[in-house]
């Protein structure tokens, strides 16, 4: 149970994360919206019409959960990581460092704010989905949960990011040669069963591919992977990274110039 002062720190520092997003909405959440919007009038509508149904489903139905589980991952990713890097590049951090607030309540904070940012954007793709699709709700509990599970999972990739950056530059580096690579690959604009048996095995190592087609059975009841495997692998990875995150703060890495 936290104490007060680390419990108005939490509430402070989550209380800033939203705050820092809606204020720049322009900048945070219409972006994405925009990019969402024509990826389904480009690859849903104009080249989606000239593809067969995807196992039943019109390939419009089918990348929906993709695209809304991309949008996810990426903004709950780079919320994080610009926001805590940002923050010890101003050299805030020294002051939450020196103050009686522990290291758990700095992560869960930062992490907080990125969580609530993708499941936001991930809302917003969903109702612009309903304008060019019928989406279904197969299960309600794997829709949620694969949500949450991997709005966390990006956000603490994004601090952890964001923890080892040394300039700007070094921010977007992992979207770049990481994130999108893994988002394209994991199954969103296509199913891996179209693929060799060599690059099937090898995209069961891309996380993405987990969330995406765990999200997909959530809407549609349709996975390429099997759903128990799926949400102990987005699970394996969260743990790892929080261990990962808590573990490097306490040595101060990244932290102390």
């Amino acid at each position: 149970m936290l104490d007060r002062v680390n419990y108005v720190a939490f509430i402070t520092i989550l209380n800033k994360e939203i705050t820092r997003f809606l204020r720049i909405w322009p900048q945070t959440l219409l972006p994405p919206v925009i990019s969402m919007t024509l990826y389904f009038l480009i690859f849903g509508k104009l080249i989606g019409s000239q593809i067969s149904d995807m196992s039943g489903f019109s390939y419009m139905q089918y990348i929906a959960p993709g695209l809304v589980m991309m949008s996810v991952v990426t903004n709950a990713y780079s919320n994080v990581a610009s926001s805590f890097f940002g923050t010890k590049f101003q050299r805030n951090i020294d002051e939450m460092l020196i103050a009686p607030v522990s290291n758990l309540v700095i992560l869960v904070g930062f992490v907080m704010g990125g969580i609530l940012r993708g499941l936001m954007i991930g809302l917003l793709v969903i109702l612009i989905a309903l304008f060019f699709t019928k989406l279904h709700v197969y299960n309600l509990f794997i829709i949620l949960s694969v949500a949450l599970l991997s709005s966390l999972l990006f956000s603490l990739a994004g601090f952890t990011n964001g923890l080892m950056a040394n300039k700007f530059d070094d921010v977007m580096i992992i979207p770049t040669f990481v994130i999108t690579p893994l988002t394209y690959l994991g199954g969103v604009f296509y199913s891996i069963h179209l693929l060799s048996p060599f690059w099937q095995e090898l995209s069961k190592l891309n996380p993405v591919l987990y969330m995406v087609n765990a999200f997909r059975y959530g809407i549609l009841g349709l996975s390429d992977v099997n759903i128990m495997v799926a949400m102990v692998m987005i699970i394996v990875f969260i743990v790892a990274l929080f261990i990962l995150n808590l573990a490097l703060m306490q040595r101060g890495y990244g932290l102390r110039s």
